[in-house]
């Protein structure tokens, strides 16, 4: 089990990956969504990583870095990780992780933050057996 950056080509595999989110204005065969997952690829504030498991994509997550006006250093930020049920509980999601500190750590962050549904116990356990800790809320407003 490796992590890599995504590629052009993982496009597909990824978002057929984000999909299982549950979030439902994700279109994963779309050319509008494969326009987003491109966007990640370009800006330099975004690495998207993939787990690769002998050639087949097992997990992806998305890693943003992002300026906090109270830190003179940047936050790195998962906002979507995702690893396919057949490879779970595998050490996918731990590489993934592995490769998004890694990251943070180069770029010189402070902390590095993710956001994950109430629902997703199993996720829970994996960030707090991580390292991650509990550290506030949050809330959207849908507009």
């Amino acid at each position: 089990m490796l992590a890599r950056e995504a590629r052009r080509e993982d496009a597909q595999a990824v978002l057929d990956l984000m999909a299982g989110l549950g979030r439902f204005l994700v279109e994963s065969d779309s050319a509008a969504q494969e326009d987003v997952f491109l966007a990640h690829l370009a800006h330099p504030d975004a690495m998207v990583f993939v787990a690769e498991v002998e050639g087949a994509i097992a997990g992806a997550v998305s890693l943003w870095f992002r300026p906090r006006l109270n830190w003179r250093s940047v936050e790195a930020w998962i906002p979507d990780l995702y690893v396919d049920r057949a490879y779970r509980r595998r050490g996918a999601a731990r590489v993934l992780l592995d490769a998004c500190a890694a990251a943070a750590r180069e770029r010189g962050c402070h902390r590095l933050s993710l956001e994950s549904g109430h629902e997703r116990l199993e996720a829970h356990q994996l960030y707090e057996a991580y390292g991650f800790t509990n550290a506030g809320r949050f809330y959207a407003l849908k507009l």
